[in-house]
């Protein structure tokens, strides 16, 4: 299916889809994604009403649940001009499953394909909204830096250039590779709980290339893998920590 044509989001207001585990386990990325934002100048609104895409329903099958779920997000961004959101993976499911999903529901439908017009993951607003890949970003210190290509993102929104551009241009950042960067690393919602040993084995040789790389930060966009990989090497005793592109990305801007 191919992805609902949008219009260009420069000069419109967002409105920031934090997704859940951002907003339980990475809130400070959710901060720095506003950072960024209001950097460029951008107004930024927080609907205090939203809580889950309905992902996780929808990748068990649960197409009633996720509907249950997904109405609540429609409503609660029905006002948006613009959504972003830091996950390519509560991105994807908006942009690619959102209109299939209520194709039986004709008023939620529209709904549905107008959220998946105007939905943006975090990168992919910058570089192809924006055209912005330069933030004038600059670390106190030289630090190698890899990325991790998240599955969703990578696969549904063809998203890898977008991040590598905007962290090319933040000085003392040098980009490295880290082997079998677009490889999942095993978590894939609730795969990792029904398939605990498949994921466990996937994420085994995703920290293997970790501990590997020469680079000092691992950079993903999606904080599902992130919560994963970190999970991984928190459990190893590793020293390496994957952060979000957000993180970095604002952590460049505080001079």
């Amino acid at each position: 299916m191919s992805l609902p044509i949008r219009e260009s989001p420069i000069s419109k207001p967002v409105s920031l889809f934090v997704t859940c585990i951002v907003d339980i386990i990475y809130p400070d990325t959710g901060m720095s994604v506003v950072e960024v934002l209001e950097h460029l100048g951008i107004e930024v609104d927080f609907p205090m009403a939203q809580t889950c895409c309905g992902q996780p329903a929808f990748n068990s099958g649960y197409r009633d649940e996720a509907k249950s779920v997904a109405k609540q997000f429609l409503k609660a961004f029905e006002g948006a001009q613009i959504i972003v959101t830091p996950s390519g993976s509560c991105a994807a499911l908006i942009r690619h499953d959102y209109p299939t999903l209520f194709a039986d529901e004709p008023d939620w439908e529209v709904k549905a394909k107008r959220a998946a017009a105007i939905t943006w993951e975090f990168s992919e607003y910058l570089v192809d909204g924006l055209g912005v890949t330069d933030l004038g970003a600059r670390l106190s210190e030289k630090r190698t830096i890899a990325l991790h290509d998240a599955c969703h993102g990578l696969r549904l929104l063809k998203l890898k250039s977008q991040a590598r551009a905007l962290l090319s241009k933040v000085e003392n950042a040098e980009l490295t590779d880290l082997t079998e960067c677009d490889m999942c690393c095993g978590f894939g919602g609730l795969f990792a709980i029904k398939m605990a040993d498949v994921s466990g084995a996937m994420l085994e040789r995703k920290v293997g290339f970790i501990e590997a790389s020469s680079a000092q930060d691992i950079i993903t966009g999606d904080a599902s893998c992130l919560m994963q990989m970190n999970g991984g090497l928190t459990r190893q005793k590793s020293t390496k920590r994957v952060r979000h592109l957000a993180d970095i990305l604002a952590e460049g801007l505080k001079k």
